[in-house]
């Protein structure tokens, strides 16, 4: 992979040579076409490393698919990819499986919750750079509820509108990732509770004016009864919060505009 310096600021392919570019970067990246076959991947005894780093691959591009979901939609106001990001997560979380052969290590967030704990969605500015008050946060496992307190809020002072645009919502998601394990029949990785990989939901306030001062509010939102039965020590519950901007829209209503805002995963059980 080469980064395209210069007047060259092109996309697309010349002649075996492809250039794209990647979001939250400016930069052009060249890369050469061309390599094994598929057939010699799927099949030749030179490439079974690569094919058990595939499998692996493959699972953490689930893992992080699934992880995404379980923000709400709030990662939408991400400034960046977070795809890649996640799916190295679930990297890392393979690589504490000592006991299993690579191709076939498991990934375990339910014994390492604490690399979710303080998830940014935003880098240039983060969700404690924008929001300058402390939430208070009530989540309960059991019940895949959670309440979120915020204080008073003083937009001169608790609030930086980096767009100053006229209004600003808070949005709050609570969501689960379970564990996955590679199934040796199905030759690929599973979660072990379905139902509660990637499950979410979202509770939207009100559009607030960002010229004001805003009494305490309270957010709660919780999972579907049904899921509550399912739950098991190999879940993990995601509780994120999110700050939205908005403008008026063509019915003179307010809207969000695209990737104004922030958030973070605030609490993970």
């Amino acid at each position: 992979m080469t980064i395209v310096k210069g007047f060259m600021q092109m996309t697309g392919s010349i002649q075996g040579v492809s250039f794209y570019t990647v979001k939250g970067s400016d930069k052009v990246i060249m890369r050469t076409k061309g390599g094994a076959t598929k057939k010699q991947i799927a099949k030749s005894p030179r490439f079974e490393n690569t094919r058990k780093q595939n499998m692996e691959f493959g699972g953490c591009s689930k893992f992080g698919s699934k992880a995404r979901r379980a923000f709400g939609g709030l990662q939408r106001i991400a400034d960046y990819n977070i795809n890649p990001v996640l799916n190295g997560m679930g990297k890392n979380l393979m690589k504490l499986d000592t006991v299993s052969e690579i191709g076939r290590r498991n990934l375990k967030l339910s014994q390492n919750k604490e690399i979710l704990e303080g998830f940014n969605f935003n880098r240039t500015y983060p969700f404690n750079t924008v929001v300058r008050i402390s939430p208070q946060v009530e989540l309960d496992r059991e019940l895949l509820q959670a309440t979120v307190t915020v204080p008073r809020i003083n937009t001169d002072v608790d609030l930086l509108n980096i767009q100053k645009l006229p209004y600003f919502r808070l949005l709050v998601a609570i969501g689960t990732v379970s564990d996955m394990a590679y199934q040796e029949a199905k030759n690929q990785y599973k979660p072990l509770v379905p139902d509660l990989h990637g499950a979410s939901n979202t509770t939207t306030g009100e559009w607030q004016k960002t010229q004001s001062i805003v009494p305490e509010q309270s957010l709660t939102v919780q999972l579907n009864d049904d899921l509550v039965a399912e739950l098991t020590d190999d879940v993990t519950v995601l509780l994120s919060l999110a700050v939205e901007f908005g403008n008026i829209g063509m019915t003179d209503e307010p809207v969000e505009v695209k990737y104004a805002g922030c958030g973070r995963v605030l609490a993970v059980k």
